[in-house]
């Protein structure tokens, strides 16, 4: 695993409610509640990323099948949260939809003595999504910007319904949020009228009630709103591959220090066929083509 399991290098980003739920360990046993105590077993703490709950989680259940010996818990919140539980040593791994900043890798060296360990798990089309009734199909990159940021407030500029934009976005805790800012509003600031919610499935749900709503998140998410185009290319599995789409991400689980024990079984299984398999079935993009196994 040393060609992806690596130091990460800092890059140059506060809180919602938090998604949390526990992947329970006596899952082949039926049983639908948390374990009462993980007496004997390994315990593997994740936490983070909303957009990465739903994959997180069914790793969770698949890899917990086949090693009834480890527990694993899984929890959202938002990437921020998440790193910040790995600073302080409440969970073992961070998921994270963005690379770490510069204050959090200060933080990190200082209260665990380590830059950390990042591991690329999968890549996403981070999405713009629309109402089902909306006649707008592509955006250009700079309309979408010019949306977000409160330039351009109606959709018969762009050729859609008389009715006025609704921008949705998420919180500033979350991974997804500052990649969007970062990679498509190019550091400019949210309209001041956008719609503030916590997680991708709430991003989802006000889309689908507001005919004039736009809002981005997951690949994974929306099967019932629109997935626009940006510049014509739509947000695909091959699109993202060969590198058209223009806006994708990676996916990461980060460690405080190197993997080892249930951490390191857990992050080798992922980066297997079958984990990424799992990649494929929750609908992200795996590192590699996987359809043929």
């Amino acid at each position: 695993m040393t060609d992806t399991l690596h130091p990460w290098y800092p890059r140059c980003n506060r809180s919602g409610r938090t998604v949390a739920f526990l992947v329970a360990a006596l899952l082949l046993a039926g049983c639908a509640s948390a374990p009462s105590s993980t007496s004997g077993k390994a315990v593997v703490r994740i936490k983070g990323s909303d957009t990465m709950l739903l994959l997180v989680s069914r790793w969770a259940e698949e890899f917990m099948k086949l090693h009834p010996e480890i527990a694993i818990y899984a929890e959202g919140g938002g990437t921020e949260t998440g790193i910040d539980a790995l600073i302080n040593g409440k969970a073992e791994l961070s998921a994270a939809s963005r690379t770490l900043r510069a204050e959090e890798a200060r933080l990190l060296l200082e209260k665990r003595r380590s830059l950390g360990y990042s591991v690329l798990t999968a890549k996403d089309a981070l999405s713009v999504y629309l109402h089902p009734d909306n006649p707008v199909r592509n955006l250009s990159l700079e309309q979408t910007r010019d949306i977000f940021t409160g330039r351009r407030t109606l959709w018969t500029e762009f050729g859609g319904n008389p009715v006025p934009v609704l921008v949705v976005g998420r919180q500033p805790n979350s991974g997804t949020q500052l990649f969007f800012e970062e990679h498509v509003l190019e550091g400019a600031a949210y309209a001041s009228s956008t719609l503030t919610v916590p997680t991708t499935k709430a991003v989802v749900r006000m889309v689908k009630r507001h005919r004039g709503a736009i809002g981005y998140g997951g690949l994974a998410f929306g099967a019932d709103v629109t997935h626009a185009s940006i510049d014509g290319v739509a947000p695909t599995a091959g699109n993202v591959r060969d590198g058209s789409y223009p806006i994708s991400r990676y996916l990461y689980l980060y460690a405080a220090e190197p993997p080892a024990g249930a951490v390191k079984e857990f992050i080798d299984w992922i980066l297997s066929n079958h984990g990424q398999r799992v990649v494929s079935d929750v609908g992200y993009i795996p590192l590699w083509d996987v359809t043929g196994e």
